[in-house]
């Protein structure tokens, strides 16, 4: 399932799923914009997980989940904890991480 946050909530999100994704992202990143079509097909894939699309800059508390510092960020949480994060423009490494909590 595909969640795009519209309020500064991810932490609840994190604690009330058992596996969840994270694409941290803004609306003027090329690479996030890149990205966001490839998070959708994953999160079509893996119906088991929840999979959010976070605007880094509009949702600072959710932001504070990882440590983001380029965009786009991806990161994993299973149980309400941080398991690993990477920042990339290429849907391997993406599918990589995922693939780490499946």
């Amino acid at each position: 399932m595909l969640t795009e946050l519209n309020n500064d909530s991810l932490s609840e999100l994190v604690k009330s799923n058992p596996k969840v994704v994270v694409q941290y992202m803004a609306t003027w990143c090329g690479n996030c914009r890149i990205m966001k079509p490839k998070f959708k097909k994953l999160a079509g894939e893996n119906e088991k997980m929840e999979f959010v699309l976070v605007d880094a800059e509009k949702f600072p508390e959710s932001r504070k989940l990882a440590e983001v510092d380029n965009l786009p960020t991806f990161a994993t949480f299973v149980n309400g904890s941080k398991v690993n994060q990477t920042q990339t423009n290429k849907f391997d490494v993406l599918k990589d991480l995922v693939d780490e909590i499946v």
